[in-house]
């Protein structure tokens, strides 16, 4: 029997995450061989996740530069990848999400009539620029994808309706959740791979936790600055702290640094490396998020998520009921937020609330579809 080259590209933080388990299983099957190619379009949490995780790309293109345009970047990587395509000539291309990454991928592969695979497909928020660039890159990949692995069968509906072949799309889980399931085995077995919470935990120790992320373009400028308002009034309760690893664009930092820093109950940090996300998730009573994959990682520890955003191209968690869209206005995140630390009827029907985003078996799925 004959191997199959896949060629599978990433570059971004939650990309890595999601596809470090389809590489391992790829680089163990026999069927398979495995070729990893990454962007780089996040450079340093990039490599906190290759380095954990044990993946040595093949190839590594290294595109960010500062204060780069959407379109510099998307010229940068179209070119790129595709000189690697011409070089691996892959029988499949995997892609994940909704990147610029994801979607040059893509479009390198359809430009060379490479079959194109896409992992977490079919996600759709209804609005190009809620989440933006990202629901336009999703539905670009969606266009043309020769095999659509949707996370949940609402994301599977997503794709029919825009008349995708059915028998292309199949209902795989999340590969989010295979991932943490790896990460939380890992750091049980060596606990100093996340040790440096450890002064923050004893510092708010007898404080219920609130874990922050918040990175989105679109919260840019008022958005950020009600969600820091949002912060300072939270953190104003003592019996609450506030844990907020902090995204490293100056958009992001500029705001939070000016309205949070010195606050007793708020630790501004540098962004986390795997291992560390997870043990934050873990330690926290509920989670302000605007982020995507958090509103998986969260549920699947039992972790009311928050949703600091208009829209989302998730809506199985809401509907389920594990997370909860609250947009960027500092009045309604904190009523929320206080409803969920005050009521504690409210607080357990979003924890113990079924996840809806998979079983951890996501990867054997996926990695047995592109065999057939």
């Amino acid at each position: 029997m004959s191997t199959l080259t896949i060629l599978t590209v990433f570059g971004t933080r939650p990309e890595a995450i999601k596809l470090f388990p389809v590489c391992h299983a790829l680089e163990d099957d026999p069927r398979f061989n495995s070729r990893v190619c990454v962007s780089g379009q996040h450079r340093g949490m990039l490599d906190q996740v290759l380095d954990i995780a044990g993946i040595a790309p093949h190839h590594d293109l290294d595109v960010m530069q500062p204060d780069q345009s959407l379109d510099a970047l998307t010229a940068r990587l179209l070119t790129g990848l595709g000189e690697v395509m011409d070089q691996e000539k892959p029988d499949w291309v995997v892609v994940q999400g909704d990147t610029a990454t994801a979607m040059c991928g893509a479009l390198a592969a359809y430009y060379r009539k490479i079959p194109v695979a896409h992992v977490e497909a079919g996600l759709r928020s209804g609005n190009i620029h809620h989440p933006w660039p990202e629901e336009v890159n999703r539905k670009v990949i969606g266009s043309f994808a020769a095999l659509h692995f949707a996370p949940t069968e609402t994301a599977a509906r997503a794709l029919r309706a825009e008349n995708i072949d059915p028998a292309s799309i199949h209902v795989t889980g999340n590969t989010v959740i295979d991932a943490l399931h790896w990460i939380t085995a890992k750091v049980e077995r060596e606990p100093n791979l996340a040790k440096d919470l450890a002064l923050l935990e004893a510092r708010f120790a007898g404080k219920r936790i609130i874990g922050v992320t918040s990175h989105r373009r679109e919260n840019f400028g008022g958005g950020m600055e009600g969600i820091a308002e949002a912060i300072r009034r939270l953190a104003a309760r003592e019996d609450v702290a506030m844990i907020f690893p902090v995204h490293l664009n100056p958009n992001v930092r500029k705001v939070m640094n000016t309205e949070l820093e010195g606050l007793d109950n708020v630790a501004l940090i540098e962004p986390l490396d795997y291992p560390h996300f997870a043990r934050l998730l873990d330690i926290s009573t509920l989670i302000l998020t605007d982020s995507g994959g958090v509103q998986e990682e969260g549920p699947a520890l039992g972790k009311p998520v928050l949703v600091m955003r208009e829209t989302t191209e998730r809506p199985e968690g809401v509907e389920a009921g594990t997370a909860k869209l609250v947009g960027t206005d500092a009045d309604r995140i904190v009523e929320e937020a206080t409803r969920l630390l005050d009521d504690e009827a409210a607080y357990f029907a979003m924890a113990k609330a079924h996840n809806p985003f998979g079983d951890g078996k996501a990867t054997q799925r996926i990695v047995d579809l592109l065999a057939t």
